[in-house]
C-alpha cells in the first residue's frame, strides 16, 4: 500500500511515493528540470501560469509510476507554495495567471486596510496585518481587473487549485484560509470584516474542509490524465511551511522548523494566541490546530534565499559551476568573506523589514581583493544573517530557539550556510531525510486514517547530521557590519 504526496511549489512540482508500512519513499520526481518561470509584468509582480502546475504534476506522476500499480495508492497529499492567489470561472478555468507568494502588488492595499480597520482588530482577530496576502491580492484584482473580477467563481489558494484539478471540486482548509488573511481566530470563523472592508462577495470563497480528512477523490478525467485509478482519496492538504514543519514531525509547542530554498524560513509552532504587534513575522493556524486545541505556527519568510544564490551561481560563477563546488570555494574563504557584506532582499517586499523593498545590495567589495570565491561566501552568509535578524524578532515574541529542525536540502546541503548560522543564532541544527512531497504523503496516511497518530506516522523519520554551534565570537563581529548597512538602507 502507498502513499502519494505532491509538494507544489514556485520552481518545480515534486512527487514522492511513500510504502505506508515501511515508512520509506520508494519513488520521486519532479518537473521542471530546470526551475520553472515566474513571469514578471512589472516591477514588483510574480505570476505562474495554474495549468504549468498541472503539466508538471503530470510528468512526475508519469515518471514515479512507471512499474507501479495504481490500484495500491490509499491516499494523496498536497503541499503548496503559500499566499498565492488562483480566480476560476464556473467551468473551473484561471481566469489569469496566479499571483504567487513573492508578488508584492498588493502591499499598498493591506496597509491601507490596517489603516482602515484598526491595528487592534487585524491583529487580535487575524493575527496579522493584512498586508501582502490572498486577501489584498484579490482586492487588488477587484479594484484593477473588475470585468474579470466579475467572472470569478471561486477564489482558491494553489493547493486549493490543485485537489480541484484532481477532484473537480472546490474546497478550502482552516489553515489556508489562515495564510490569506481571510480567518478570524478570535470568532473562530471567516473574517466577515475583511470580506466587508475589501467589499468581496464572501460566496466566493470555497467551501471548508479539514486539514487531515476526506476532501473529494480523484475523478475520472484527473485519473485518466494521470494513469491513477478514479476514488482515490485526498484526504490532506497545507501550505509548505505547515506542512514542512509535520515533515519535521514539528507540532507541539517550543518546537522550530526551518527551510531554506527560493525563500527561507523559521517557523515555531505556539499553543497560545500571540502576534508580533509589527507584524513583521506571521501567526496561522498550524496543520493541527482546532478550536479545542491550539496550535499555531509562527512563520519568519524572507524571499531572497535561494534564490540570491542561484543569481550569484549564475551571474558570478564559471559555467557549469555547481552548488556544492560553490561551497567548497566558499569554505576557503575567511569568516566575514572579507569585509563583503550582501544585504539578500531582492526578491520582493520583505515582511520582516516592514514590507520594505530595499534591493539586494553589496557593499565592502574591494576589486583589488576580492574575487567570485568571496562573493560566494559573503552571499551564503548575508543569507544566514538575514535569519538572524528575523529569528530576533520571534524571540522578541517569547520563542526560544535552541534547537532548529531542517530536511538535508537546498542551502541546508551547504556545510558553510549550516555552519553559520548554528554560530550566529547559537542553535543545535538537526538535519533530516525528508521533504515536503514525503511529508505530504505521510499527512494523507494521517488523514486516511492509516497512521493512529503523527508519531507513529513518523516514527521512521532518519537523522542525518547535527551541527552544533562553534566560532560564533567571529561570525557576530561579521553580522554587526552587516547589520550596519542594513540600518543604512532602511534609513533611506
Amino acid at each position: 500500500m502507498f502513499l502519494l504526496g505532491y509538494d507544489v511549489g514556485s520552481s518545480s512540482v515534486k512527487a514522492s511515493l511513500v510504502d505506508a508500512q515501511s515508512g520509506q519513499c520508494v519513488a520521486s520526481a519532479f518537473y521542471p528540470k530546470n526551475e520553472a518561470p515566474i513571469s514578471s509584468p512589472k516591477p514588483g509582480w510574480a505570476e505562474q501560469d495554474p495549468e504549468a502546475w498541472w503539466s508538471y504534476l503530470k510528468l512526475a506522476t508519469t515518471e514515479i509510476m512507471q512499474d507501479k500499480n495504481p490500484a495500491d495508492i490509499a491516499a494523496i497529499g498536497i503541499s503548496y507554495q503559500m499566499h498565492g492567489l488562483v480566480c476560476v470561472d464556473k467551468d473551473l478555468k484561471p481566469l489569469r495567471p496566479a499571483i504567487i507568494w513573492c508578488d508584492s502588488r498588493a502591499v499598498q492595499y493591506g496597509q491601507r486596510a490596517m489603516e482602515a480597520i484598526g491595528e487592534v482588530q487585524c491583529l487580535s482577530h487575524l493575527l496579522n496585518s493584512p498586508g501582502n496576502f490572498t486577501a489584498s491580492k484579490l482586492a487588488w484584482v477587484k479594484e484593477n481587473e473588475p470585468e474579470l473580477y466579475g467572472k470569478i467563481y471561486k477564489f482558491m489558494l494553489p493547493g486549493d487549485y490543485i485537489a480541484m484539478k484532481f477532484t473537480g471540486e472546490v474546497f478550502t482548509t482552516v489553515s489556508g484560509l489562515s495564510e490569506g488573511i481571510f480567518w478570524d481566530f478570535k470568532e473562530k470563523c471567516p473574517a466577515d470584516f475583511i470580506f466587508s472592508h475589501f467589499g468581496i462577495d464572501k460566496e466566493l470563497m470555497p467551501e471548508i474542509r479539514p486539514t487531515f480528512g476526506p476532501q473529494g477523490e480523484v475523478s475520472a478525467a484527473a485519473a485518466e490524465e494521470l494513469g491513477l485509478r478514479k476514488g482515490i482519496p485526498i484526504t490532506y492538504r497545507a501550505g509548505d511551511q505547515p506542512n514542512n514543519a509535520l515533515s519535521l514531525n514539528v507540532l507541539e509547542p517550543g518546537e522550530i522548523a526551518s527551510t531554506a530554498g527560493t525563500s527561507g524560513v523559521v517557523y515555531g509552532v505556539l499553543d497560545s494566541i500571540t502576534y508580533d504587534p509589527r507584524s513583521r513575522v506571521n501567526t496561522f493556524a498550524h496543520v493541527n490546530h482546532t478550536d479545542e486545541k491550539t496550535r499555531l505556527g509562527v512563520l519568519l519568510c524572507i524571499n531572497g534565499v535561494g534564490i540570491l544564490n542561484s543569481w550569484a551561481k549564475h551571474n558570478f560563477m564559471p559555467w557549469g559551476m555547481t552548488y556544492k563546488e560553490m561551497d567548497e570555494i566558499a569554505a576557503g574563504i575567511p569568516i566575514g568573506s572579507d569585509g563583503i557584506s550582501v544585504l539578500p532582499f531582492g526578491n520582493g517586499a520583505e515582511r520582516m523589514l516592514g514590507n520594505r523593498e530595499t534591493g539586494c545590495c553589496i557593499s565592502g567589495l574591494d576589486l583589488k581583493r576580492h574575487s567570485r570565491n568571496h562573493m560566494a561566501r559573503a552571499v551564503q552568509e548575508g543569507i544566514v544573517f538575514s535569519f538572524k535578524y528575523g529569528m530576533d524578532i520571534m524571540k522578541g515574541m517569547g520563542i526560544a530557539i535552541k534547537r532548529i529542525h531542517a530536511g538535508y536540502a537546498n542551502m541546508f546541503l551547504s556545510s558553510v550556510f549550516r555552519e553559520a548560522l548554528a554560530a550566529i543564532t547559537d542553535a543545535v541544527i538537526e538535519l533530516y531525510d525528508t521533504d515536503g512531497s514525503v511529508g505530504a504523503a505521510k499527512g494523507a496516511g494521517i488523514g486516511a486514517g492509516i497512521y493512529r497518530s503523527s508519531s507513529e506516522a513518523f516514527s521512521t523519520l532518519k537523522k542525518i547530521y547535527t551541527i552544533e554551534p562553534s566560532r560564533g565570537t567571529e561570525y557576530a563581529a561579521a553580522y554587526k557590519r552587516w547589520r550596519a548597512e542594513l540600518q543604512k538602507q532602511l534609513q533611506q
